[in-house]
C-alpha cells in the first residue's frame, strides 16, 4: 500500500484526484489525529484532515507548506529523507501541537524489503517451554534459520529477546527479510535466530507487546544469571534437536529492546564465553528491579527472588568502568526523546553506558536520534547494526579479542545539551 501511495502522490497532476487514494490509505481517525504517514525507501507522504491550514515540523523543523487536496480539508505532504533512521514529526493547528502528540516513523532502506532471487529462510511453528529455571513459568518460542543453515553443521546463533515481535517478514523489523538480504550479500554469516517471547503469546502481529500474565521485568531486568540459565540451559538444549548450533562466544549474539536491550546486555555481561555480540537497543539501563527492602511484587507467581538479587539495571554504566573488560561488542541505539520517569533517564542512562564503554575502550557504537521509546529506529537502522556487529566474522574462528575502532578511540566522550527549552 505504501509504495502504490507514494507512487500516486509522486505523479499526481491534479492533487484533487488523491482524496480517494488518501481515504482508502488511512483510517478517518489516523487522518485526524496527525499518525497518517506511509515510507518507502526514504520517501514520505504524510496526510492530515484539518479546517485550517496544519504546519508540519519534521526532525523538529519546519517543513514546507502543506498542500492542500482539491477543496476537501485533507492535506499532504511528500518528501524524500535519510534511510537508515527514524524521523519524528508533529502538527501545529491554530499554533498549538495537535494532540500534544510526536511521532517516530522508521526510514527502511533497500535490504528491509525483499529483493528478487534470494532466498528465505525457514521459520518454526510456536512452540511453548516451561521453564524450571523460573519455577514453571512458561515463554512462547520459535525457530528461525537463513538460507545456508546447514542442519548438521554448527551454525552462529543470535538470540531475540521478546521474540514475537521479530517474527514478521512485512512489518516492524522484518527480521527474516534483513538477515536474508545481508547473508546473501555475505554481510553476515548465515545464522539461527531463536526468538522468545517474555510469557505466553497468542497473537504476535495483532496482541498486546507483554499480554498478562508475565515476568517479562524480571527475566529482562534483574542483573543475575537466571536468564541465561534459561536460554543456554533449556531453550538452546530443544533448538539443537532441529539445528546444531556453535557453543564458542564469538559465534553467539543477542538482541533486544527496552527491558529487552538490557536483558540483551546481561546475557553477554553475565556469560562473554557464551555470548559475545549485543544488539541493544533504548535499553532500560534504569532501576525497575532495584529493590531495597519493598514487598517483591513477583509474589504471586509463588516465589521471590533470593534477597542478595537487588541491583537493578541503573549500576551498569559504573559496572563497566568499576570491573575488568570484558570481550564484548555492543551496539547501542537511543533517541533524546526516550523515557524519563520514577525509574530513571532512558536517554541519559544509554551515553552514560556509551561513555563508559568508551572509558573502557570496548568496541562498541553508540547510534542516538530523537525518537521517543519505540522500535522505529532500531527497526530503520538494523540491516546496518546486524552488519556492523557481524562484521569480519570467520567461521574457521572459535575466539577474537574485540578492540576498540581506532575512528572511534579518536573522538571525545558524548556530551549532554538540552534540546526542549
Amino acid at each position: 500500500m505504501s509504495e502504490e501511495l507514494i507512487r500516486q502522490v509522486a505523479e499526481a497532476e491534479d492533487p484533487a484526484s488523491l482524496a480517494e487514494p488518501l481515504r482508502q490509505a488511512f483510517t478517518a481517525e489516523k487522518l485526524r489525529d496527525g499518525s497518517a504517514c506511509e515510507q518507502h525507501l526514504g520517501e514520505f507522504v504524510w496526510a492530515l484532515e484539518s479546517d485550517v491550514e496544519p504546519y508540519l515540523y519534521v526532525d523538529d523543523k519546519p517543513a514546507p507548506p502543506m498542500q492542500r487536496v482539491g477543496e476537501t480539508n485533507l492535506w499532504i505532504h511528500h518528501a524524500k529523507l535519510l534511510q537508515g533512521w527514524a524521523h519524528a514529526y508533529y502538527y501545529r493547528v491554530r499554533g498549538d501541537v495537535l494532540g500534544d502528540k510526536r511521532f517516530d516513523k522508521a526510514s527502511l532502506g533497500p535490504d528491509s524489503y525483499p529483493q528478487d532471487g534470494v532466498p528465505q529462510g525457514k521459520l518454526s511453528e510456536k512452540m511453548t517451554h516451561a521453564s524450571q529455571v523460573y519455577h514453571g513459568y512458561k515463554v512462547s518460542w520459535w525457530v528461525y534459520a537463513s538460507p545456508g543453515v546447514d542442519p548438521g553443521t554448527p551454525a552462529p546463533v543470535m538470540n531475540f529477546l521478546d521474540g514475537h515481535r521479530f517474527l514478521q517478514r512485512d512489518m516492524r523489523d522484518r527480521l527474516p527479510v534483513v538477515v536474508e538480504n545481508l547473508v546473501r550479500q555475505k554481510k553476515i554469516p548465515p545464522m539461527v535466530c531463536v526468538l522468545v517471547a517474555p510469557t505466553q503469546i497468542e497473537d504476535p502481529v495483532d496482541g498486546p507487546y507483554n499480554p498478562p500474565p508475565s515476568l517479562r521485568s524480571l527475566l529482562y531486568d534483574s542483573v543475575n544469571d537466571d536468564y541465561n540459565k534459561m536460554i543456554f540451559g533449556e531453550i538452546f538444549p530443544k533448538v539443537e534437536t532441529m539445528y546444531k548450533l556453535r557453543s564458542d562466544g564469538y559465534s553467539i549474539g543477542s538482541c533486544g529492546q527496552s527491558s529487552g536491550g538490557i536483558g540483551a546486555f546481561n546475557m553477554a555481561w553475565q556469560r562473554p564465553e557464551q555470548c559475545s555480540r549485543v544488539l541493544c537497543r533504548i535499553g532500560t539501563f534504569t532501576s525497575i528491579q532495584w529493590r531495597y527492602g519493598q514487598e517483591n511484587e513477583n509474589n504471586r507467581f509463588g516465589f521471590v527472588d533470593p534477597p542478595e538479587h537487588l541491583d537493578g539495571g541503573n549500576i551498569y554504566p559504573f559496572l563497566l568502568r568499576k570491573r575488568p573488560k570484558k570481550n564484548l561488542r555492543v551496539w547501542l541505539s537511543d533517541g533524546s526523546h526516550d523515557l524519563e520517569n520514577a525509574h530513571g533517564s532512558w536517554p541519559l542512562q544509554n551515553i552514560q553506558m556509551a561513555n563508559s564503554l568508551k572509558m573502557e575502550e570496548y568496541d562498541f557504537h553508540l547510534r542516538f536520534g530523537n525518537s521517543q521509546h519505540n522500535t522505529e529506529q532500531g527497526a530503520a537502522e538494523l540491516p546496518e547494526a546486524m552488519t556492523w556487529l557481524w562484521r569480519d566474522y570467520d567461521p574457521a574462528k572459535t575466539s577474537q579479542e574485540y578492540v576498540m575502532d581506532p575512528d572511534e578511540k579518536s573522538k571525545p566522550y558524548f556530551r549532554v545539551g538540552i534540546v526542549n527549552r
